[in-house]
């Protein structure tokens, strides 16, 4: 019984395909988290990479929510994301380099990084 090369590499395209695919679909997901009381909301692709926080007034001032204006609460959001973002980045840096020592730089369907 032979290996048939073509057949095999047909199913090696196919795997790469659908892993396209599925990574393709993770990254359009918005998954949503909140904390108990709702204050705080923080966007996900399907990923896990972030994408944004939304923040109450409530919970930056519980005793007086009310002194905490708009542009405040959307400067928190912003430097958070920031922060956030960079952190993400130098995660994913990390990864890819600790998946080209363990792959040896091979391209692996799946594991794109």
């Amino acid at each position: 019984m032979g290996l048939n090369l073509g057949n095999l590499m047909k199913q090696v395209q196919n795997v790469q395909k659908k892993a396209s695919e599925a990574q393709a679909r993770l990254a359009s997901m918005e998954l949503v988290g909140e904390s108990a009381n709702g204050g705080v909301k923080v966007t996900l692709d399907g990923q896990g990479k972030f994408k944004s926080i939304k923040l109450s007034a409530e919970v930056i001032n519980p005793e007086n929510p009310s002194a905490i204006d708009a542009d405040t609460v959307e400067m928190l959001e912003d430097v958070i994301s920031a922060a956030m973002r960079d952190a993400t980045e130098k995660a994913a840096k990390e990864m890819e380099a600790s998946m080209k020592d363990v792959t040896g730089g091979m391209k692996i369907p799946g594991l794109n990084f």
